[in-house]
């Protein structure tokens, strides 16, 4: 795992900025200003107000903005006395006649009626004096107040008469004003999400300070101030605000609280469930309960949104770029595939927000790809080495003098199921990050089962040349052929979903599965088919009397055998007695086949032909009894008592033209070996018989070998 904590400590977006456009009529900002009004510098708001306190109690005396009778330069630069100034009905005289003409000439912003707001706001008709702004201010009652500060800022921009170091007083008496004011409504807009849902009213009058700072920012720009005016104007109090926004988004994702649900998750796993719970709680937030309160042009939700995605976005990034566990691969692949697309970004009340903000992608689209690739190949490593440890459990247990369980009447392992559990959790786990993920493993991970199943069936063939003494031989054998079915049952239904990659892969499962029951059919079927050679030798050493007492002996030594393979699964146990019936079928027409007999005459050529199917009628009735389904097998021994029964060549050559059609196998050899037992039958006539296998069209379909697998001697 890697340490995680300097990564979230770090600053949370780099070099990038929120993007100015989603807000409108905010231009990136030019050369800093001198002030330190114009710095988005939260962190110092607080020691500035400060500051100005100190300051006010030394200047402070002599601001208090009051009808003065005692001799003032006015604006105009005329004497109190003036007659000009005493005729002059438009001009009032003194600081606070001064304000009274800027604040009767303000129109202040036109804001909506809330009727839940209580009207506790100051409507002072007259002015206020800097300490009585001052002290609204730091009560917090400053949406109020706000108009006479500005008109207190525009009497104060008057130059007329002023001398440099007047300009400079009055403009520090309003800075500090305004650094009382700006910590005021930054700090609430710095906890917007937890003030909002409690404490609107508060909120809505510091998004309101910002509006009116805005327009009179604008009303600066229009009006061509002098150069000789010192003012912090325009103050550009919407790019601290998106400054101030960015600097509690990033807060608000570091403060990780463990709780008891997350104590057993990784460091990265808390991480990225903070991040991502803490931007849909607080997106909602913004959505419910802060929107309403800005004007439309400040996109809020857009720059909120914004926020919240670059710092999710760049902590990734960090976390991507360094050598990562699998878990911690795959918890980054579902975030940024699955959780952040589908469970935030589509959430009912943010969907309509967060798509018009396009946020994109929290990684790079060639990040992914490198992750993905990565992801694919730690978790092939990964269930490689669950594949090999559960094989090495399981030939372990081959090894002790132990039984194996029973289910439902069936040897049982738990083998298969572990196997096809560990690919099939993987492929889930891919599935989860997208379902193009998960096709990808499938290929990936369908090559592990065929390299799985290539060890397990070298384990299995050792096993059975090496522990044939085994107490519970036979039951471990019948075991590991059940477990084929499940594994073949797993593949045959992953070939419904494969693609043509695939397809080569899953034909080697099938063809190694097959190899695998092979091999364990062999071993159960070794003594039975050692105990039936003796017994079939009987027929030809007694000249092929017609006597019963043979086939009843292989039929009952079979049926000793078939009995312990009933803890077979059904349709394995279906297999082997239709081995046993293609057996039983084939040492039969062996034993027609040893040249041992020629038979001279018509009569004793049908008796021959009467034995033959009395003996296979009898062997199909017990075969299809035991649950042989090998029908194919049924005409093949009727066929060639037929043969041997006719006399006439050319009903012989219409049989055999049938038997080879049936059975396209079937060589000159075979049937020549047949043909010895009629010994009246002429060469010539022989050598026509055989040249019927010479025109006999082959079959277009497939066909299940059997004469093949007999050998003429």
């Amino acid at each position: 795992m890697i340490k995680m904590i300097p990564f979230f400590n770090s600053s949370p977006f780099g070099t990038d900025k929120i993007s100015r456009d989603c807000i409108p009529g905010v231009k990136p900002p030019g050369k800093a200003s001198t002030s330190s009004e114009s710095e988005p510098d939260i962190g110092s708001i607080e020691s500035t107000a400060e500051e100005t306190q100190m300051k006010g109690k030394s200047q402070g005396q002599d601001l208090v903005l009051r009808d003065s009778n005692s001799p003032s330069t006015e604006a105009n630069g005329s004497s109190p006395c003036s007659s000009e100034g005493r005729n002059s009905p438009k001009k009032r005289k003194g600081i606070r006649g001064k304000l009274k003409d800027a604040i009767s000439s303000f129109p202040g912003r036109k804001k909506t009626p809330n009727p839940k707001e209580e009207d506790n706001d100051v409507t002072h008709n007259e002015p206020l004096t800097v300490e009585e702004i001052k002290e609204q201010l730091e009560d917090d009652r400053f949406f109020g107040v706000i108009q006479h500060l500005i008109a207190l800022e525009r009497a104060y921009s008057n130059v007329d008469g002023k001398s440099e170091e007047e300009l400079i007083r009055d403009q520090s008496k309003v800075d500090s004003l305004y650094r009382i004011l700006k910590s005021k409504v930054f700090s609430i807009i710095k906890d917007s999400i937890s003030l909002a849902p409690n404490n609107p009213k508060l909120l809505q009058h510091a998004v309101n300070a910002i509006v009116e700072q805005e327009e009179e920012d604008e009303k600066y720009k229009s009006e061509k101030p002098s150069d000789k005016i010192m003012s912090s104007r325009p103050r550009k109090w919407k790019e601290v605000w998106m400054d101030t926004v960015k600097q509690s988004v990033a807060e608000r994702m570091k403060e990780i609280q463990k709780t008891n649900s997350t104590e057993t998750l990784s460091e990265c796993a808390q991480h990225f469930l903070h991040m991502g719970r803490t931007m849909k709680e607080d997106m909602i937030t913004v959505v419910e309960c802060i929107k309403q309160y800005y004007p439309e042009q400040f996109n809020v939700c857009c720059t909120y949104a914004e926020c919240y995605h670059n710092y999710f976005s760049s902590q990734l990034q960090q976390i991507a770029e360094f050598e990562l566990e699998n878990k911690d691969t795959y918890l980054l692949l579902t975030w940024v595939q699955n959780l952040y697309p589908n469970d935030i970004r589509k959430n009912s009340i943010l969907a309509k927000e967060l798509d018009e903000a396009k946020l994109g992608s929290l990684l790079p689209p060639k990040m992914i790809k490198q992750l993905e690739a990565k992801y694919l190949c730690n978790e092939a490593a990964s269930v490689r080495t669950w594949l090999a440890k559960i094989l090495e459990i399981e030939v372990k247990r081959w090894r002790e003098e132990k039984k194996p369980e029973k289910l439902d009447g069936r040897f049982h392992s738990e083998l298969a199921i572990d196997v096809i559990q560990t690919i099939h959790g993987g492929q889930k786990r891919a599935a989860e990050i997208t379902p193009e993920l998960g096709k990808e493993l499938s290929v990936v991970l369908l090559v592990e089962l065929l390299t799985f199943l290539k060890s397990y069936k070298k384990a299995f063939e050792e096993f059975k040349e090496k522990n044939k003494q085994h107490r519970y031989f036979k039951a471990i054998i019948i075991t590991n052929i059940n477990n084929c079915l499940s594994f073949r049952d797993h593949t045959e239904k992953t070939e419904k979903t494969t693609s043509a990659a695939q397809e080569s892969t899953t034909v080697k499962i099938l063809a190694t599965l097959s190899e695998i029951e092979s091999i364990g059919y062999d071993a159960l079927l070794s003594d039975l088919f050692q105990d039936l050679k003796p017994i079939f030798k009987k027929f030809t050493q007694r000249k092929w009397r017609p006597c019963s007492e043979t086939m009843d002996e292989i039929i009952q030594a079979t049926s000793n055998h078939i009995l312990e393979f009933k803890t077979l699964q059904d349709a394995l146990y279906q297999d082997i007695v239709e081995k046993i019936h293609g057996h039983l079928v084939k040492e039969y027409i062996v034993r027609l086949m040893k040249k041992k007999v020629s038979l001279k005459t018509p009569e004793l050529q049908q008796n021959l032909s009467k034995l033959i199917l009395a003996n296979s009628s009898q062997l199909q009735c017990f075969c299809t009894e035991e649950g042989s389904k090998a029908t194919w097998l049924d005409s093949v021994l009727p066929k060639l008592a037929e043969i041997i029964r006719l006399q006439d060549s050319s009903a012989i050559k219409i049989e055999v033209a049938t038997l080879a059609n049936k059975y396209p196998d079937i060589s000159k050899r075979h049937l020549s070996a047949i043909l010895y037992i009629k010994g009246n039958l002429p060469n010539n006539e022989v050598k026509s018989i055989l040249s019927i296998l010479d025109v006999s069209p082959q079959p277009s379909t497939s066909y299940e070998p059997l004469f093949s697998d007999i050998k003429v001697s």
